[in-house]
C-alpha cells in the first residue's frame, strides 16, 4: 500500500457524505444502497452505521467482498474491499453524530446498532479537475472536436 495512493484517494473522497455500498445477496445478485460515510480520516477503511437485523448485514456476513462508490461533479471513486461488522461500543460512541441518531434513535450503546468497516483493497478513480463546470466544458469541447474527454484515471492498491 502506497501512502501516496492512499492520500490521493483520501483527497478525492474528502467531504463526500454518501457512498453506494454494494453487497452480494445469498442468491448471487448485486444490490446497492446509499449509506452515510462517517467522517474519519481515510486510511484505507470506510465506516458505516447499520442495524444488526438489516438484510444487507446478512449479505456482508455471508459474502464480505463489497464495493463502495463515492463521488459527485467530476470526481468518482470506486473502492473494493472486505466488510466487517463491528460491535465496539467505544468506536460507535466516537463516530456517533446527530445524523446517525436520526436513523438509529436507540443510540450507540444499543446492541442492535453496529458499525461496518470496509477495509479497502483497491480503488479506481476518475478525476476531472475543476469540478462540474469544467467537466461540462470538457464534454462540449469533446463533442465539438470529436476527441475524447480527458480526465485523470487510475487503479491503486491500498
Amino acid at each position: 500500500m502506497s501512502a501516496e495512493d492512499t492520500r490521493k484517494v483520501a483527497e478525492l473522497i474528502k467531504g463526500q457524505k454518501i457512498g453506494f455500498l454494494t453487497t452480494t445477496t445469498p442468491g448471487g445478485k448485486l444490490t446497492s444502497r446509499p449509506m452515510a460515510l462517517q467522517e474519519v480520516e481515510f486510511d484505507g477503511d470506510l465506516w458505516f452505521f447499520a442495524e444488526e437485523g438489516s438484510d444487507w448485514i446478512g449479505h456482508v456476513q455471508a459474502s464480505p467482498q463489497v464495493n463502495v462508490g463515492v463521488g459527485s461533479g467530476g470526481t468518482w471513486v470506486s473502492l473494493t474491499g472486505h466488510a466487517v461488522v463491528v460491535h465496539d461500543v467505544e468506536k460507535k460512541e466516537q463516530l456517533w453524530n446527530s445524523g446517525v441518531s436520526a436513523w438509529l434513535p436507540q443510540g450507540p450503546e444499543d446492541p442492535s446498532v453496529v458499525l461496518v468497516r470496509v477495509e479497502a483493497d483497491t480503488a479506481e478513480y476518475w478525476d476531472s479537475p475543476g469540478g462540474r463546470l469544467a467537466t461540462a466544458f470538457s464534454f462540449v469541447k469533446a463533442k465539438a472536436t470529436g476527441q475524447r474527454i480527458s480526465s485523470d484515471n487510475a487503479v491503486v492498491d491500498l
